[in-house]
């Protein structure tokens, strides 16, 4: 059976550009969620992985290998094991297959090492960026963060977590709320109480 893996950010984000070359036989996984979150940890990722390990799945399309992940062994670790049960990993915008005629295609595991390693780096570079930014406008004095002793009311500070209310609401723990939102553990227990207040 076939199926497409979609990954998107957030949920006003479009599926479209991924749908392109969907064909009608194939079954949908879409996660919502961080691409710097491991395959193995995302809730459709799972299904998708326990899907291939049951022979229920044998051939997998993406329309790039972002969508698999940002960390180079993350991704390398997803193929490996999507591989080890025999099933086919195609990649839309190369044209690529990971198994070709019954083999591991050397061409695949080559681009795709070197694209996953472009993109692991691309986005350690924004966020440096970011950090960078942050710090000038510091310095400069015109940092819009919150001045130090001033209070935010608990509406203005749940509504910054959109994220961390959908995953608590759908009861992951507090832990993959964290993870799956990429916030700090601290920040979800305070959006919770402050959830547990407004009720």
């Amino acid at each position: 059976m076939e199926a497409r893996y979609i990954r998107i950010s957030t949920p006003n984000q479009k599926l479209e550009r991924q749908l392109v070359k969907q064909h009608p036989s194939e079954t949908l996984f879409v996660d919502v969620v961080s691409g710097s979150i491991p395959f193995n940890e995302r809730y459709q990722g799972v299904k998708l992985l326990n899907a291939v390990k049951a022979l229920k799945i044998d051939y997998i399309s993406v329309s790039s290998i972002d969508r698999l992940g940002r960390n180079l062994l993350d991704i390398l670790q997803t193929l490996k094991t999507v591989e080890e049960s025999g099933a086919v990993v195609k990649v839309d915008n190369l044209g690529l297959e990971s198994i070709v005629n019954g083999k591991p295609n050397p061409a695949f595991k080559l681009i795709i090492s070197v694209l996953a390693n472009i993109s692991e780096m691309e986005r350690e570079t924004m966020l440096e960026r970011q950090r960078e930014g942050i710090a000038i406008a510091k310095a400069n004095g015109t940092y819009k963060g919150r001045q130090r002793g001033s209070k935010e009311s608990k509406k203005d500070f749940i509504s910054k977590y959109p994220e961390v209310i959908k995953n608590l609401r759908q009861g992951q723990s507090l832990r993959n709320t964290a993870k799956l939102s990429e916030v700090s553990l601290g920040t979800v227990q305070k959006v919770k109480k402050c959830l547990e207040r407004t009720v």
